[in-house]
């Protein structure tokens, strides 16, 4: 009998959370459709800050090299005054990067250009998008979803096991679901475009008339492009003329200077700001993820990456319950992500809030880099740690060598689909289908050169840490017996057979 599935999961939506969950999976070969109703790729620049955790999880997909390379940093900004002079400040704290944080400050590409990698990467992983198709019906049983997808004037029907709605903050999967989307509309409509401009120094992000919402203008070069990005609020009701002759007219009123030229616009938007936050992310085998489950205003630059995280952490949860992995995996989805979503919320709208006062500054908070899942169902905590290191958390990255000289890093060790055991001491591997491990300490295969491992992860003689697919700590245990039953049976809970074994 012919398979009824015409693929595992059918993901809606082609933006940045949709190519990364497609990107998960294709790398798991585990088999999808990604579809988008656009007949084209998104063109503009709307999320074009891409902060150091997202950074992280490129470098695992292998797009990190070339994002960086057709981007570039946030320039310095120059702040005017009505009178035309100015101040110069730095829009956010710029740290050193660490052993543990290689990654330090948030990169800026256009949103087109960072999506562009993505699509291939996924071809060079077998994958594609489909533009132009456009869900429009689906029903949901128990071992499936049937979808319909319209092309042109020709529908087609589609049986996959699981949906995912990754199709922006006006999302027709969770309209269609009835999920509530609660939030606010927070008083201001702005609007963004790409431009091609002349008269400012493109080494500068210029500001005028900060803090005062009538007449705030920014002018912003984009990174690995010729082009700035404009972004202003405006009125909140009626047109807004988003031409060439409109974008010069505003220019020219909000700076009072006559030699800053707009000569032509590639992109352009007008919108509400909303802060909003899906009641749910899974109903049976339907989930949300990015702007479907969560929108944000755009201060802080964090809905793009907020977005590629969640696809990050439903991905390897998906492909693990598709090959036979326990079905609670994929309820740690919303327990792990919605209340990181919940506190992004309330940091863009507290930025969005300064930045009305003209008082905005962006710091650590910003980055990602402490967003950690503490209280996760999938945490294994095996020992008493105080202040230090616990399951949850970050995994640091740190320089080490292979026992055969060659330098690496624990990021290069975890890069992949695989789970990590790191094992501070002798004890025998735990031999686990998808688990790799490497033995620090004596008779290391592993040389922690710098002390930098025992640095960030302060592991005692004979303890362990277990590290997700998705760079997190699920366990720091002991080594004891009663350590090694819990980690056997917490391998076994979320999928991780012995070869042979569970009907292989």
């Amino acid at each position: 009998m012919a398979n009824e599935f015409a693929a595992d999961v059918l993901v809606c939506g082609a933006g940045a959370a949709g190519l990364t969950l497609a990107l998960e999976l294709a790398r798991r070969g585990i088999s999808f459709r990604l579809i988008d109703k656009a007949g084209e790729p998104f063109p503009g620049s709307r999320g074009k800050g891409i902060q150091p955790r997202t950074q992280e999880v490129f470098e695992d997909l292998g797009i990190l090299d070339k994002v960086v390379a057709a981007g570039g940093l946030y320039p310095m900004m120059r702040v005017y005054s009505r009178d035309g002079s100015f101040v110069e400040k730095d829009f956010g704290e710029r740290p050193e990067p660490t052993p543990a944080e290689p990654y330090h400050i948030p990169l800026m590409i256009p949103q087109s250009r960072t999506e562009q990698i993505m699509r291939d990467r996924l071809a060079e992983l077998g994958g594609h998008v489909e533009f132009g198709r456009e869900l429009v019906g689906f029903e949901q049983d128990e071992d499936g979803v049937t979808a319909r997808v319209v092309a042109g004037d020709r529908e087609e029907t589609l049986r996959v096991r699981y949906l995912v709605a990754t199709d922006g903050g006006r999302s027709f999967v969770r309209r269609a679901l009835g999920l509530d989307f609660p939030g606010k509309t927070l008083g201001v409509r702005a609007m963004v475009a790409d431009v091609a401009l002349t008269g400012l120094d493109r080494n500068w992000w210029h500001q005028f008339n900060e803090g005062d919402m009538q007449w705030m203008l920014s002018i912003c070069p984009l990174g690995g492009t010729d082009l700035f990005q404009i972004q202003a609020p405006v009125p909140p009701e009626g047109e807004v003329d988003l031409s060439a002759a409109g974008l010069q007219q505003m220019v020219t009123e909000r700076t009072g200077r006559m030699d800053i030229l707009v000569h032509s616009v590639s992109w352009a938007s007008a919108y509400e700001m909303n802060a909003r936050l899906a009641a749910r992310y899974r109903v049976g085998r339907i989930f949300l993820a990015g702007d479907a489950a969560h929108i944000h205003p755009p201060t802080g630059g964090q809905g793009l990456n907020t977005s590629v995280q969640d696809a990050y952490n439903l991905g390897w949860k998906l492909a693990a319950v598709l090959r036979g992995g326990p079905d609670d995996l994929l309820d740690s989805y919303e327990s792990e992500r919605r209340p990181v979503a919940e506190d992004i919320l309330g940091l863009s709208t507290r930025l969005l809030d300064a930045g009305r006062r003209g008082d905005i500054r962006r710091g650590r908070e910003v980055r990602q880099l402490d967003i950690g899942y503490p209280d996760s169902p999938l945490n294994l905590e095996g020992s008493a740690r105080v202040g230090v290191l616990r399951a949850g958390d970050r995994a640091p990255d740190a320089p080490v060598a292979g026992a055969a000289g060659q330098p690496t890093r624990l990021f290069q060790l975890f890069k992949g689909t695989h789970w990590t055991l790191l094992i501070n001491g002798e004890h025998a591997f735990l031999t686990r289908a998808g688990l790799h491990q490497y033995r620090l300490g004596d008779r290391a295969d592993i040389i922690d050169t710098g002390n930098h491992v025992r640095a960030a992860y302060a592991l005692a003689g004979d303890e362990c840490v277990l590290v997700r697919p998705d760079g997190y700590i699920a366990a720091i245990t002991s080594l004891d017996a009663e350590g090694i039953s819990q980690l056997e049976a917490f391998l076994e809970r979320v999928g991780l057979t012995i070869p042979g074994e569970a009907g292989q």
